[in-house]
């Protein structure tokens, strides 16, 4: 039997996600409710549910202060938020999933059989990790991205990425410590998230690391060489910025 815990403050909506559940979820589901922080870690606790949706902001603290208090969980996790676009930031980091309110159904019956699949996964603690990491503010050198292909949770420190190059839909990423790793996400998303980082859009294809970045070769329309000895293609629509983005980092 799978047991699925909803973690949310407002009744109404802990109400709309138990009709939904029932609906999406196959026959035998056992569905359990708590109105915030304290009354989910007494469920957890008692419980031991194997997926948890967990909203983030509740009258009593946060998704995030739960989590704190779980040294070792054993279920699969799906945050519920509104959107707090600092908080999902932090979330797609650590590649953990999510589901937007209003919550759509379609997206909660994926959800929950993506978390199915993975219930005898052991990431999850390493993952929150990432995730207190990015909500602390900490910028140090040792920040980390995680990825998840059919097989494998990486995670990869962002300093030791040198690029990410597009592959149709799917993104590939070349860095110091791995194997390229192949992902099922566009090169638009990663790129939201490294910009701030300071990684650059050289190509509609590539996303570099300057940090990586050995000379600018300014023969055959340009591009850059990296460690490693990678040469990366410049678009001529993005040579001034690119320019422009290395002048001012210098």
């Amino acid at each position: 039997m799978l047991t699925v815990l909803i973690v949310e403050n407002e009744a109404s909506l802990r109400k709309a996600l138990r009709v939904m559940l029932e609906i999406v979820c196959t026959t035998g589901t056992k569905i359990l409710e708590a109105d915030g922080v304290q009354a989910g870690l007494q469920v957890i606790h008692q419980e031991q549910p194997d997926i948890v949706l967990l909203d983030i902001e509740m009258e009593d603290g946060t998704g995030f202060d739960l989590l704190k208090q779980i040294n070792a969980p054993t279920f699969q996790l799906i945050f519920t938020t509104a959107h707090d676009q600092y908080a999902l930031q932090a979330i797609k980091f650590s590649a953990l999933d999510y589901l937007l309110k209003p919550i759509d159904p379609d997206e909660l019956r994926a959800a929950i059989q993506k978390a199915s699949e993975k219930l005898q996964h052991a990431d999850l603690q390493a993952q929150i990790g990432v995730m207190m990491q990015m909500i602390s503010g900490n910028r140090d050198a040792d920040r980390r991205l995680v990825l998840n292909d059919k097989q494998s949770t990486y995670f990869l420190r962002i300093a030791d990425i040198l690029f990410c190059e597009a592959e149709g839909p799917y993104t590939r990423f070349f860095s110091k410590q791995n194997d390229p790793i192949l992902i099922s996400k566009n090169l638009k998303e990663y790129e939201e998230m490294l910009t701030p980082m300071g990684f650059i859009r050289t190509h509609h294809s590539y996303l570099v690391n300057p940090t990586h970045i050995q000379l600018y070769d300014k023969t055959d329309g340009g591009a850059l060489v990296l460690d490693g000895g990678f040469n990366i293609p410049i678009s001529q629509r993005r040579k001034d910025f690119v320019m422009h983005t290395l002048e001012s980092r210098s």
